[in-house]
């Protein structure tokens, strides 16, 4: 293994170490107050698809994906479900606040605490929610132009 593979290999897991120390911190406010929380999975997948697509989008030339034209254009192909599945998770979302409301997942919390964690939860649904299906949007774009500039020029 090259020198360069092995430092970029190593770079990204330092990322995923990165990753799962912010969903720890943005799941364990929920995590200690609730038992039952309904949308784990849901944010456990909006917190790790936002990180990692995100560095992909921004830091490309120093993950393992740089040269990697088979992998660039697998997420590029991958992306058209994803990003279908991340609308669809958002509005499941949504459409359950709606129609239940946060008391159903929060109810036997003091009333105090139902306000700001439902607050709190809904913020951080939100913004990953948002966001991983924004930079899902970017990524296939951005794995497109690396093809392209690979391909002809050489960089990243």
């Amino acid at each position: 293994m090259d020198k360069q593979l092995s430092l970029s290999l190593r770079l990204e897991f330092i990322w995923w170490i990165f990753t799962f120390i912010l969903l720890a911190g943005v799941l364990y406010p929920i995590l200690s107050a609730i038992d039952d929380y309904p949308f784990l999975v849901m944010n456990v997948i909006f917190v790790i698809v936002f990180v990692t697509l995100t560095r992909y989008v921004f830091l490309l030339k120093h993950t393992f994906l740089a040269y990697r034209q088979i992998l660039k254009a697998i997420i590029i192909v991958l992306s058209i479900p994803l990003i279908f599945y991340l609308i669809n998770e958002m509005n499941f979302f949504q459409t359950y606040i709606d129609e239940n409301g946060m008391d159903s997942f929060l109810g036997n919390l003091p009333y105090k605490r139902i306000g700001s964690l439902g607050k709190y939860i809904r913020a951080e649904m939100l913004f990953f929610g948002t966001g991983s299906l924004i930079i899902a949007v970017i990524t296939p774009i951005r794995m497109l132009i690396s093809i392209w500039r690979t391909m002809n020029r050489g960089t990243v």
